[in-house]
């Protein structure tokens, strides 16, 4: 049997609630979800790429279980479309927070589907509970000193404590 499977990148730097959600919505789409680090060569992470990794692994985990989905977390470096199609993805999802978000991605989709046309990209909305959330102000609040436990998952705000 075939499983359709999704490939959901980015950076995680860090996994949020918003990230979760998008998670747990692509899980309704595809059989088995394929979450992929990235590495930004041009950005300092304020995680380890491994950290990063283990941090998503314990998050989706109970997503996974949840609903009925094949959760995998990967690391890719390079060009996205050839990491999806390396992991044997049909789909590309990306989440949406607002139309900031939306003009980019549409600007990304269209070089992706120039580089490889057999990929399609679903866009996933943000429930509204998160959809505010970035990982980018969750890293400047939590350095800063600032409350940022509405945003991030337990394991990820002490992590964050901790660094």
């Amino acid at each position: 049997m075939s499983r359709l499977v999704g490939f959901y990148p980015g950076s995680f730097d860090p996994v949020t609630n918003g990230h979760l959600d998008v998670i747990e919505r692509a899980c309704k789409l595809v059989d088995r979800l394929v979450v992929a680090v990235g590495t930004h060569h041009s950005k300092a992470p304020l995680f380890a790429h491994e950290d990063r990794m283990e941090l998503l692994r314990q998050t989706v985990d109970p997503i996974g279980k949840r609903t009925d989905t094949v959760i995998d977390v990967i690391e890719f470096d390079g060009v996205m479309v050839l990491a999806a199609r390396e992991a044997g993805a049909k789909l590309v999802i990306r989440g949406l927070r607002d139309t900031t978000d939306y003009n980019y991605e549409m600007q990304m989709v269209g070089m992706n589907a120039q580089m490889a046309p057999d990929l399609q990209t679903v866009f996933v909305p943000s429930s509204p509970h998160v959809r505010h959330i970035s990982a980018t102000l969750v890293r400047q609040i939590a350095q800063l000193g600032g409350d940022i436990a509405a945003f991030v998952p337990a394991i990820v705000l002490k992590a964050l404590k901790n660094k």
